[in-house]
């Protein structure tokens, strides 16, 4: 069993985090580095704080199957306790980078219970240099210009968003030490 670091000052580290990871969430499109050094199993250093800032024995995560590694799970069992379940009943879900996946069967939400919807924590190859994206909506002044490496299916999600509003999935595309979200009210469009 190999336990791997967790926050160097748990409280501090952990709260620093939270902030940055609301950040990114209420201004969609903004890149926001977190200060973490190193990551677990198949997990960069912001996925990993994504984890430990978010995640605990109440939290139900669907984890990739190409994530499922020994170092990765014994970790998430000491540092968070989260339950593992199908995608079904996932309130997050960790995959990883440069996968094509499918997003069939997450939990989108509905009008009537819409934070009932997943957050997809997805390892990406880069914050740029992918398809121009433009934003618009809450946390957006006036619109802002993104271009992460997405999979396929990912960028053809956003694209056509098939959840009626409020309903939706709720993205953080980490790369390294940083990440940006995009929760389900943003609006996207193909430059």
């Amino acid at each position: 069993m190999t336990l791997l670091a967790g926050f160097s000052h748990p409280w501090r580290d952990a709260q620093y985090a939270f902030r940055r990871i609301l950040k990114a969430m209420s201004e969609p499109g903004v890149v926001v580095s977190l200060n973490h050094d190193s990551g677990w199993g198949g997990l960069s250093p912001s996925a990993t704080a994504v984890v430990l800032t978010l995640m605990d024995r109440e939290t139900p995560l669907w984890l990739d199957p190409a994530l499922s590694q020994e170092a990765l799970l014994t970790n998430l069992r000491f540092h968070t306790g989260v339950k593992l379940v199908e995608r079904e009943a996932a309130a997050f879900a960790l995959l990883p980078v440069s996968r094509e996946l499918s997003l069939d069967g997450f939990a989108a939400g509905d009008e009537m219970a819409p934070e009932n919807s997943v957050t997809l924590v997805l390892e990406v190859p880069a914050l740029g240099g992918g398809r121009a994206l433009r934003l618009t909506g809450p946390g957006i002044a006036e619109a802002r210009m993104i271009a992460p490496q997405l999979p396929a299916s990912v960028q053809d999600y956003l694209e056509q968003r098939p959840h009626p509003f409020p309903a939706g999935l709720d993205f953080i595309f980490t790369c390294g030490g940083t990440l940006m979200a995009l929760p389900r009210t943003t609006h996207v469009e193909v430059c």
